[in-house]
């Protein structure tokens, strides 16, 4: 069998895999494993030699997935994960929320705005998108429906504003970008801060404009007093001083990500104790979730990492970059193509999944057409986020609609993002108009 052909027929077997709900980690180990044995046992113009493509694949499934997990950048993962946990736990992202909340409170749509902010600073943290739609559901949702808000607004904020935390950093998928496309991780994270920050700005004046224009939609809460906006920054102190000591320590390149990770965990750990909110039960439960998070990451990597050798074996990455450079389009032309293709796995697909299920083909293309790296694994992320909210089957939204239960209608959730998708575009488009957005931060690095 050529060799194109059987991974061409590799590919279409992943996807019904997936979309039959097979685990994505299962699906890519199994395929990328007999693949391998296919391929190499069945070389060009030869005979089927199961036994020697057998060998060959089980030795290649024996050290390589290995020595990957093995590599020191990847400690970031579970490091990062443990800081997030920990600070979640310990109360930090909700004093967060409640300080947004007072000092929006005076703005028009001021909860939903503080929903926002809540998010962005919750994502950044847990570094799950789905993991943060459904903690602020618990948390924001009921607060603005107390308010009157309108419930298409209310649950639409959050499960949109839950996407933010892959942009702002420390941001996992950009971590795993970077190790699979031999990208500086700190140049990725930094590439993620100001984009992410836009996005939340955009979201937010939005919410205002919508407000302003129909006061129906969000009634004003009273204002808080000057005092008690005052006394909220004092929650506050935890999550600036861990964001500013890893941030800060990559940006001026005192430490690597991973030790920032590492300093990140213990400074979580700390500044809870010291703050008295960690209890033996708190504390079980931060490690179990990153125990149970990371496992799931790491299994996704190692099946990731197999079917990735079955693709370069075959040379259909090579083959779809090339057949990309002799369409009559312009690279954007391409790049806009990509961006319809992610979207749609996004629907139905984990963005972790979609990542590593794409780069070995993406990545090469992205390389011939003459785009920056850093700059591209800012869009793809954008583009996997704005999947987990689009119709008909937005991860997001799904996971929101399973918290709020009865009390909101799935079809009201849908109509609810659709402000906000629609932001998601004209954010997207000023990345891609203007890359200075993305590279400027890393190119002070």
């Amino acid at each position: 069998m050529e060799p194109l052909n059987l991974g061409i027929s590799g590919l279409v077997i992943l996807l019904v895999m997936i979309f039959v709900r097979i685990p994505i980690a299962f699906a890519l180990g199994v395929v990328g494993f007999f693949g391998l044995i296919l391929a190499i046992g069945w070389p060009k113009g030869g005979e089927l030699d199961l036994e020697r493509g057998f060998e060959a694949a089980w030795s290649f499934v024996s050290f390589e997935p290995f020595s990957f997990i093995a590599s020191f950048s990847l400690v970031a993962i579970p490091l990062f994960l443990l800081m997030g946990y920990v600070a979640f736990h310990a109360g930090f992202t909700k004093d967060i929320y409640h300080t947004a909340r007072m000092w929006l409170s005076g703005l028009k749509g001021g909860l939903a705005m503080a929903s926002v902010a809540g998010c962005a600073m919750f994502a950044a943290v847990s570094g799950s998108s789905l993991a943060t739609a459904a903690a602020m559901g618990k948390l924001a949702v009921p607060e603005m429906l107390r308010y009157k808000y309108d419930k298409g607004l209310a649950t639409g904020v959050v499960a949109a504003s839950g996407t933010l935390g892959s942009l702002i950093p420390p941001s996992i998928l950009m971590i795993l970008y970077g190790i699979f496309t031999e990208q500086s991780i700190g140049k990725l994270l930094m590439a993620g801060f100001i984009p992410g920050v836009l996005s939340a700005a955009i979201y937010m004046l939005m919410i205002w404009c919508r407000v302003a224009i129909n006061p129906e939609l969000a009634p004003n809460p009273e204002r808080a007093s000057w005092s008690e906006k005052f006394h909220s920054l004092k929650g506050t102190w935890s999550i600036i001083v861990l964001f500013t000591i890893i941030m800060g320590g990559i940006y001026t390149g005192f430490v690597t990500p991973t030790e920032a990770a590492a300093i990140g965990a213990i400074g979580a750990w700390v500044l809870a104790f010291i703050s008295k909110r960690m209890t033996k039960e708190r504390s079980k439960n931060a490690i179990v979730e990153t125990i149970t998070q990371i496992s799931s990451i790491f299994a996704v990597v190692l099946g990731a990492k197999i079917f990735v050798g079955f693709i370069a074996i075959t040379g259909v990455a090579s083959v779809l970059a090339d057949w990309a450079l002799t369409l009559d389009l312009p690279p954007i032309g391409i790049l806009l193509a990509l961006s319809l293709v992610y979207i749609i796995l996004g629907t139905f697909m984990d963005p972790l999944g979609i990542m590593l299920l794409t780069l070995p083909v993406v990545t090469p293309v992205i390389e011939q057409l003459g785009f920056d790296l850093i700059w591209f694994g800012v869009i793809m992320i954008k583009f996997l986020e704005i999947g987990l909210i689009t119709p008909p089957v937005g991860l997001n939204v799904y996971v929101l609609k399973g918290v709020v239960g009865d009390s909101v209608r799935l079809e009201t959730i849908f109509k609810g993002i659709m402000w906000f998708l629609l932001m998601d575009v004209v954010t997207l488009f000023l990345l891609i108009a203007f890359p200075q957005i993305s590279l400027w931060l890393p190119s002070l690095l």
